[in-house]
């Protein structure tokens, strides 16, 4: 989706008898209108590859500056005629300035988290839904960029569209376990409310937060994001192009105050 990314710490239809729109079949035949909101689902029958690049300022009394960069495949599979499983992956790529005096530039791989989600391929009163496991895993090739520990816990997404409106909701915890004598285990919520509009021409205007509560800390961090998306076609291949501002409403000490988000997506129907 436009906006989506999970707590690092972000989305084809056919109106069904209630009146909400359900996933379709992610063939050719549909238009550019239903592949762009199909980027609002993320347990879209859609596979797509965003790119996401996400640039924060103000963290630290350096004021330094964050640049991260989400590779976030997205694969659906089919188990039978009734269920899907989606496979959601973000790793991140990121490279942060020393944040405050005596502190080192780092820059490399973080951890990547993994979130398989059992959805339904039809909608359940309305709803399209999923949930399943996300896992964290340990991949950061700097202690300054990751947890150094694996992590485990539930994710569930629930959303309706209708009329180019989507609305819904992402959520996850995880716990870290096995964590190194010198760190605590991972213990987080991420909290993603959602409001998108795709229009007939395949624009995307949407609003989110993406937020977390650390509970060794008990501190949120809420940045909202306002973004445009608009998917055009080159020849047979569908890209959505995104630009995004973020606010942090709440942050830790010294953590970013705002930034901002470019995003390239490849969508490739079957």
């Amino acid at each position: 989706m436009a906006l989506f990314a999970l707590a690092l710490p972000a989305a084809s239809l056919a109106q069904d008898a209630a009146g909400t729109d359900a996933p379709a079949p992610a063939g050719g035949e549909g238009n550019a209108s239903d592949l762009a909101q199909q980027l609002s689902n993320p347990v879209a029958e859609l596979i797509s590859v965003p790119l996401q690049y996400n640039f924060d300022t103000g963290i630290g009394p350096n004021d330094a500056d964050r640049s991260l960069l989400n590779v976030q495949p997205v694969i659906p599979i089919s188990l039978n005629d009734r269920w899907n499983l989606i496979s959601r992956t973000i790793i991140p790529l990121l490279d942060v300035e020393a944040a405050a005096p005596g502190l080192d530039d780092v820059s490399g791989i973080g951890d990547i988290t993994q979130s398989l989600f059992f959805s339904p391929k039809q909608p359940v009163n309305g709803w399209i839904l999923g949930a399943g496991p996300v896992f964290l895993l340990p991949t950061a090739t700097d202690d300054a960029l990751g947890s150094d520990q694996f992590g485990i816990g539930p994710t569930a997404v629930a959303l309706r569209q209708s009329n180019g409106w989507t609305v819904g909701a992402l959520v996850n915890h995880i716990w870290g376990f096995d964590a190194p004598d010198d760190r605590d285990e991972v213990n987080s919520s991420f909290i993603q409310p959602f409001l998108t509009y795709t229009t007939p021409d395949a624009w995307t205007f949407s609003l989110n937060t993406e937020s977390s509560y650390d509970w060794n800390s008990e501190q949120w961090t809420v940045p909202v994001n306002l973004g445009v998306a608009k998917l055009v076609q080159f020849g047979q291949q569908p890209v959505s192009f995104q630009l995004g501002y973020r606010e942090y409403l709440e942050a830790p000490e010294g953590g970013p105050e705002r930034g901002l988000r470019f995003g390239v997506t490849f969508l490739f129907p079957k």
